[in-house]
């Protein structure tokens, strides 16, 4: 019950979140984050990039492994869901922008982190998944309203 020193499934998660992201930022080009909160920002680019790297490799710690095959479960059906999830409701933002959905797009990766962490007994992403998901939604929330 462990992935051993680099989760390559971690590393998928990471790539399926990426990807919806990637798509909008070239179909967007230019269009600037609209809150004002520059420490904000900056936690939340701490915390992203923290989360990303975390996911796939187990900085201060042995290696990933689950407590049980209920955690592990957790952990692939979990991941699963909240990556169908976050790829529906990019689908649907894609389609038409709202603030509520933008809200769903910030929290929904957020939960992937934190499940993982959970899981996975790594504390390390559990920290940098509520950083994240903190100024993540902060983030969203202004640049949502300043529209």
């Amino acid at each position: 019950m462990e992935f051993g020193w680099i989760n390559v499934f971690g590393a998928a998660v990471v790539a399926l979140l990426l990807i919806p992201n990637i798509v909008y930022a070239l179909k967007n080009r230019g269009e600037q984050n609209r809150c004002s909160n520059r420490a904000m920002v900056l936690l939340e680019q701490i915390g992203r990039y923290a989360c990303i790297v975390l996911m796939w490799l187990p900085l201060l710690q042995w290696k990933f492994g689950f407590a049980n095959e209920a955690a592990m479960a957790a952990y692939l059906l979990g991941n699963a869901l909240l990556l169908a999830a976050y790829w529906t409701v990019y689908a649907l933002y894609f389609k038409r922008r709202t603030r509520a959905r933008a809200m769903t797009l910030a929290v929904l990766p957020a939960c992937t982190f934190l499940l993982s962490g959970v899981t996975l007994r790594h504390w390390l992403l559990v920290c940098a998944a509520a950083l994240f998901a903190a100024a993540h939604v902060y983030v969203t929330c202004r640049s949502s309203t300043a529209k």
